[in-house]
């Protein structure tokens, strides 16, 4: 019987100290950044140049990878309810995913809109907004810390 595999405890504990768990709205900026790179930019096409994410991985599962990347997609639309986000603002970002969602349960072709229509991508874009707007102690320069209060 084949032994199970386990993360080693130092790269669960390095993992854990980059990924925020406080309620503030620095934690949740820092959270769906770090989601969206996941799901859209985490990996590049080479000779391309084409950044992917597993969000496009997951459309290579039949179905039920569409039903995942919608799951990490409700994600993002639930931490913006938690912002106190507008319901249009969380409307629009539903509609997003949900269009995702629908593009990605084409059989056979549903990975190809991922490389177009990245969901996560305009999520983001509305929750930066809403944050930049409401939250401006939260903006950051791209790949630097929030500044201290």
């Amino acid at each position: 019987m084949a032994k199970p595999s386990r993360i080693n405890p130092e790269t669960f504990a390095r993992i854990a100290d980059q990924l925020p768990i406080a309620k503030d709205a620095a934690s949740v900026r820092q959270r769906v950044e770090l989601l969206e790179r996941l799901l859209e930019r985490s990996l590049v096409i080479p000779g391309i140049n084409r950044p992917i994410g597993l969000d496009v991985l997951l459309g290579l599962l039949p179905v039920g990878g569409s039903f995942v990347g919608a799951a990490f997609g409700g994600y993002m639309v639930w931490e913006a309810r938690n912002l106190g986000m507008s319901k249009g603002a969380m409307a629009r970002m539903a509609g997003n995913v949900g269009f995702d969602w629908l593009l990605g349960l084409i059989p056979g072709i549903g990975i190809i809109p991922d490389f177009f229509f990245r969901s996560n991508t305009r999520n983001l874009r509305i929750i930066r907004r809403h944050l930049d707007k409401h939250h401006p102690a939260t903006v950051t320069l791209e790949g630097s810390a929030p500044a201290a209060p």
